[in-house]
């Protein structure tokens, strides 16, 4: 089994993002109201790499107590400023504040996480926009590792539009023929079992196990669920090392690559 490591691809994707962000001076808004604790790691993530690349990061942090009215307000005043660049707004949210009346506050130009309905209907299209990075790390990743994809049959675990939506339209681009399956699919080991390359992107520890996965697949696990020893679990289980010719680790796969891109994203947005 081959460890495909996300490591090397976002040092490189890193080092051209230093370079561009030295002339094109680009500033990131990274809007949090959760107390998640995957959500807060991810964000610190975010500001730390920026912070070594050359980027300006603000994190506004109103809590896991936030109102719809207090999250819409904190994008606004980013979303106006002609000195940001890149507004991204952090999932999950509160309970009872939906993520699809609140991502329109964020302009498509500086929609540099590919939130606003705007940019996912373009993206759906063919159309330029800025696509979800862990959705866009996904497709990055696996071509990085010459991981073939164009007629071949990729199994996307997940239906957000953070990661399963856009990465099938990202993988259809590079016409692989993509099924969508999720936590509720009958018989789910059946349909990912079918998969050349199968995407866990649901947010469940431990959901994918070598029942699921067909001998010699290639798996790129997404997820990033908090352990209780501070650590970080894929959606895989280790046992799947044990059939899949390739496998994402994490953390150390997707992760660092999904950063990687969003700081890319900011760089690409100051230099337009």
């Amino acid at each position: 089994m081959s460890e495909l490591s996300g490591r090397e691809l976002a040092a490189a994707i890193r080092a051209d993002v230093t370079a561009r962000a030295a002339v094109a001076h680009p500033r990131l808004a990274v809007v949090t109201a959760t107390d998640d604790g995957g959500s807060a790691w991810y964000v610190r993530s975010i500001a730390t790499a920026a912070a070594k690349v050359g980027i300006a990061c603000d994190v506004v942090d109103l809590g896991a107590g936030a109102s719809a009215r207090d999250i819409a307000a904190a994008l606004r005043g980013p979303a106006g400023d002609d000195a940001v660049h890149g507004v991204v707004l952090q999932t999950p949210l509160p309970a009872g504040v939906a993520l699809e009346d609140l991502t329109a506050e964020i302009p498509p130009h500086k929609d540099v996480d590919g939130a606003n309905p705007l940019s996912l209907g373009r993206l759906a299209a063919g159309l330029p926009a800025f696509a979800p990075a862990t959705a866009e790390a996904v497709v990055t990743l696996l071509e990085h590792h010459d991981v073939a994809l164009a007629g071949r049959h990729a199994v996307v675990v997940g239906r957000s539009t953070v990661v399963g939506k856009p990465a099938l339209h990202l993988l259809l681009d590079r016409n692989a023929t993509v099924t969508v399956a999720h936590s509720r699919t009958t018989d789910l080991a059946a349909v990912t079992r079918t998969a050349d390359v199968l995407v866990a992107a649901v947010g469940r520890a431990g959901l994918i196990t070598p029942e699921h996965v067909r001998p010699g697949a290639v798996v790129v696990d997404v997820g990033t669920n908090p352990t209780e020893d501070g650590g970080l679990a894929g959606d895989v289980a280790p046992e799947v090392a044990s059939v899949a010719s390739g496998l994402t680790p994490v953390p150390g796969g997707v992760g660092p690559v999904t950063t990687a891109l969003l700081l890319r994203h900011t760089v690409e947005a100051a230099e337009r």
